[in-house]
């Protein structure tokens, strides 16, 4: 248990670090390309532990697999964390940080509509909580960066249906979490490297460029900007927050159950925003204040709706 702790707290640090430093390497390099680069140093941090499950499985990846991969590293890299990378740029860290941890919520309903699965009344009463907490964060009659706030919405929304594919994916391919999201890191930076390679296109760079909103996407860089300064910034988002982060959360699982790693996620919307305010100096608002609260209220909610289940449905042992 002790184990456990330790792994569910530094996953924690590291998920609720990460819009703060996306936030102050953004000022330095594209968006799109930062995404890139933190996905591709993740993907090596993941590759070792991921070889190694598979190993211990007796399985190797297959085509049937890699088209899997596309799909949910076109999901995750390119849309969910591009929308999540870019809501960074246009409002605050806190905000961000905040409304993405809410993709659970999402993803519960993704998991209603789409694979059927029983929205038990513990879920329902958090979604419907989270859903509150989310109107009270977003303040929708007095909107200051709308467009940031509808970028994060939009990146927990596909998040949410990414993590319900991704599930479905491994459930029917018999592929383990760790790897699964190491051959999604793997599958969607050469994704997002062609990408990159596309927008480099005369044509397409020109058309581009002169959309406002896509001009982030007119001939993204891949190795510009990067300096030796800038290097410890990038291994910090690759390692740490990127592969780390998620290295440690499956950890965790492992070594307890779904309840206890989702912690991580629990946790976040109010650590978070006390780390943007202690480190870059965000102002948090009375309003974020109480949306956060409740937006806790309703991931205790999950939280507990989840560990009952979890205890109804252990098969008890012989005597």
């Amino acid at each position: 248990m002790k184990k456990t702790i330790i792994y569910v707290v530094i996953s924690t640090l590291m998920f609720s670090s990460m819009e703060i430093a996306l936030k102050v390497a953004g000022a330095t390099f594209n968006p799109i390309q930062l995404n890139l680069i933190r996905f591709f140093i993740g993907a090596l941090v993941l590759f070792p532990i991921a070889s190694k499950t598979l190993k211990k499985q007796q399985r190797k990846i297959e085509k049937k697999d890699w088209m899997l991969f596309l799909i949910t590293g076109f999901l995750c890299v390119i849309v969910s964390m591009s929308l999540f990378q870019l809501a960074v740029v246009a409002t605050k860290a806190s905000t961000v940080a905040v409304l993405f941890s809410c993709n659970p919520v999402f993803a519960l309903i993704f998991a209603f509509v789409i694979l059927h699965e029983r929205l038990g009344r513990a879920n329902l009463i958090a979604v419907t909580i989270s859903i509150i907490g989310l109107i009270v964060i977003v303040d929708p009659f007095h909107l200051s960066r709308p467009f940031g706030i509808i970028l994060a919405l939009l990146s927990a929304v596909t998040f949410g249906f990414y993590s319900i594919i991704s599930r479905y994916g491994s459930t029917q391919r018999g592929l383990s979490g760790i790897v699964m999201t190491c051959y999604t890191f793997i599958a969607g930076t050469l994704e997002l490297l062609v990408l990159a390679w596309i927008t480099h296109i005369p044509a397409v760079a020109s058309y581009l460029s002169r959309i406002p909103a896509l001009a982030s996407f007119s001939k993204i860089p891949v190795l510009q900007n990067i300096t030796l300064a800038s290097v410890p910034m990038l291994l910090y988002l690759g390692i740490c927050v990127t592969g780390g982060g998620f290295a440690f959360y499956f950890l965790a699982m492992e070594n307890s159950d779904v309840s206890t790693a989702s912690l991580v996620f629990f946790i976040k919307p109010g650590l978070a925003p006390i780390m943007a305010a202690v480190l870059i100096g965000e102002h948090i608002t009375l309003l974020t204040i109480i949306g956060i609260i409740i937006i806790l209220i309703g991931s205790v909610v999950t939280f507990v709706g989840n560990r009952v289940k979890e205890d109804n449905t252990v098969v008890p042992k012989d005597n």
